[in-house]
């Protein structure tokens, strides 16, 4: 992972050193795959040495578990503080819902990279991953069996598999979503959580 270190890179750029290791990295493995960009030439592109990128990143797949590990905690952030509030279980679901594809879409590089490469990451980093990522999901699912008690969504319904169904709609945004496309990232999140508000609710 990351340290939490900052600082200043060659060149005279002001944004700082791991920022700029992780945008370039993003780029490239956008553009060429993690397999087939090597170390050098991310510090090449970033500017700085291989010490720089070794001072705040362990190795390549670092890079990779930061990339997406970035994204998750923003959105874990953003779920916890929705979850928390004092309003209708089903207000909380649809913004939830909506926060998800909105950040998914911007970040579209970061998740479609990961999901393409994850079986590349060190085991221990998979595990890790995989904690976080559930805990992501158990959250959403404590919103929807809330919802199920408070008399509000179907009690048949089986939350994981709600989970599961609406989470792999998501996932699937990095095969057909495009910016210059005729949706927008926030149409498309008003959709998608239509759509699961509508297959929860009571009749």
């Amino acid at each position: 992972m990351a340290r939490n270190a900052t600082g200043t890179g060659n060149g005279g750029s002001g944004t700082a050193v791991p920022e700029r290791l992780l945008a370039e990295a993003t780029r490239l493995f956008a553009e060429r795959g993690y397999d087939r960009t090597s170390v050098q030439e991310i510090v090449e592109a970033a500017g700085v040495t291989k010490g720089a990128l070794y001072h705040y990143f362990g190795s390549k797949d670092d890079l990779l578990h930061e990339i997406y590990g970035r994204v998750l905690r923003l959105q874990t952030e953003r779920l916890d503080a929705i979850a928390a509030r004092d309003t209708d279980v089903a207000d909380r679901l649809a913004e939830a819902a909506v926060d998800v594809v909105v950040t998914s879409i911007e970040n579209l590089d970061d998740t479609k990279i990961f999901f393409r490469s994850m079986h590349q990451l060190a085991p221990e980093k998979q595990k890790a991953v995989r904690a976080e990522r559930r805990r992501y999901h158990e959250m959403f699912r404590t919103l929807i069996e809330e919802g199920q008690r408070d008399g509000h969504f179907r009690p048949e319904l089986r939350p994981d598999l709600v989970v599961d169904f609406f989470f792999g709609s998501v996932h699937h945004l990095g095969i057909w979503y495009h910016a210059d496309g005729p949706l927008s990232a926030d149409q498309v999140a008003a959709e998608f959580a239509d759509l699961l508000l509508h297959s929860v609710r009571r009749p």
